[in-house]
Formats: structure tokens, sequence, C-alpha cells
């Protein structure tokens, strides 16, 4: 089976979505590219998570052309194609339609960095950009134009959801779950009130220590 260790990392990937409340029903997916070959390996369309495999993950090329595949390709293919192509930094895109998060793509709002997490994890705010249809490339262009100049790894998309980057597909998993988790504590501080922002200095700070100081190195 064509790489069969991305296929298993994607697998597990799609069913932690799951684990981790970011999905409902057949929405959302994850992919991730293999670096030597540039093939990329994503959830197929449609399939409900507990009929995943590692056998019926889709690999594509990088222009999203099938390559080895049992079930057709998830919807979004095209725009985690077109992302891959832009950003060589990124071997794993993780989708999204989680509550919180999404809830401040349909107002079109970025999340504010209120939060020392926020500061740890996205070095700023949490960008939304604008709206893009499904099925194409168009996705993917508004998430790589969205996160230019930006250190967050995940960007909403307005009236859709979240996407989120990574090394692989673990680092774009943690970014996603990271934004719901963020966004849901965001939302409850403005139903309390107006929430305080930190200063930029001092998130480059947080985000400086998080990044080279903070776990095991």
């Amino acid at each position: 089976m064509l790489l069969a260790k991305l296929r298993e990392e994607v697998f597990e990937a799609n069913l932690e979505l799951s684990e981790h409340g970011l999905v409902a029903w057949t929405s959302g997916n994850v992919s991730g590219r293999d670096p030597e070959t540039g093939y990329v390996v994503i959830k197929p369309s449609g399939v409900k998570f507990r009929d995943l495999a590692p056998k019926n993950m889709v690999i594509v090329d990088r222009d999203g052309n099938i390559i080895e595949a049992t079930h057709k390709a998830s919807s979004d293919t095209a725009s985690h194609c077109y992302i891959y192509r832009q950003r060589e930094d990124v071997n794993g895109i993780v989708h999204t339609h989680s509550r919180y998060a999404t809830a401040f793509a349909a107002l079109g709002k970025s999340i504010p960095c209120v939060l020392t997490a926020m500061a740890d994890e996205f070095g700023g705010d949490i960008p939304c950009g604008g709206f893009a249809l499904i099925g194409g490339e168009e996705i993917g262009q508004v998430v790589v134009d969205t996160l230019k100049g930006s250190r967050s790894p995940a960007a909403l998309l307005r009236n859709h959801g979240v996407f989120a980057v990574g090394k692989d597909a673990e680092a774009a998993l943690k970014a996603a779950v990271m934004t719901e988790d963020v966004a849901a504590t965001v939302w409850i501080a403005m139903q309390l009130g107006e929430p305080l922002p930190i200063a930029s200095p001092d998130i480059d700070k947080l985000y400086d220590r998080y990044t080279n100081v903070y776990g095991q190195k």
C-alpha cells in the first residue's frame, strides 16, 4: 500500500477531529503531504469517521490528480493542494466547522488575542479571511492570503469555518484543537464584557518563550 505510514497518520488525525468534538457527521478533513514524493493523503469525501481506515485514505499528486484511491477524494482537495503548492513549510492541513470558531467566521470576525494561550500558540489574533465557494482552489487561495504576514497557524473563512496548517498532520491538528479551545473562551468572555487585549510587546515575548523555551527541547 502506497505511503502506508502517512496513511496511518492522516487516518488517526481524522479520528481525533471527532474525539475533540471539532466535526459533525462527515464534515471536516485532514490531509498530510509526503515531502519526498509531494503526494498528498486526504480523507475521502462524505465517509463517516467511524467508517474510515488507512486503506480508504485517498492519495493525490500536488495538482489533485488521483494516484491511488478506493473512494472519491474530499471536496476540499483542490484547496489543500493549492496551500501545499504555495507553502513549502506546510505538510499537514486540517479543516473543521468547529462551533465557537465558526461562530466568529459567521460574523466575519477574527478572534482577538486576549489570552496568553493565544499569544503562545498563535502569536496574535487568529485572522478571518473572506468568503469563497467550495470545490475549487478558491478557499485555498483565501487561506494563503489570510495567513500572509501572520504567525498564526490557523485562519477562519467567512461563513465557513477553520483551516489550520502545520509541519505535519499532528501539528495542524493541534492548531485546530487550540483554535476551538480559545474561540470558546473568548466567546464566553464576550458575554461577560469587553475582553482586555494583550500588548503587542507582551505577545511577542510570550510567543518567543513558547516557541523557543517551553517544553522538552
